[in-house]
């Protein structure tokens, strides 16, 4: 099983909100990547990790996240968010 962690530019200690979200879609490693990327990438978030083999994504950020945000972000890399875990 591997595992894709991206960190942003957000220092560790401004991450104090740890959501898990539900992806389908995702296959391997490089699926992984895309979605974390994706992630990464909205503000205030300070990592991401997506499991491909469990379907979840664990992120990590200053605040809480929009659902709809992250949606739009797992939409852009080419897969589903269906819900929070």
């Amino acid at each position: 099983m591997t595992a894709e962690t991206r960190t942003s530019q957000a220092a560790p200690e401004n991450t104090a909100v740890t959501t898990v979200f539900q992806v389908t879609g995702m296959t391997c490693g490089h699926c992984e990547g895309a979605v974390s990327s994706e992630i990464a990438e909205l503000p205030g978030v300070g990592s991401v990790q997506a499991v491909a083999a469990t379907g979840l994504v664990t992120v990590a950020s200053a605040a809480a996240l929009d659902d709809e945000a992250v949606r739009a972000a797992v939409d852009e890399a080419g897969y589903e968010l269906t819900g929070r875990a």
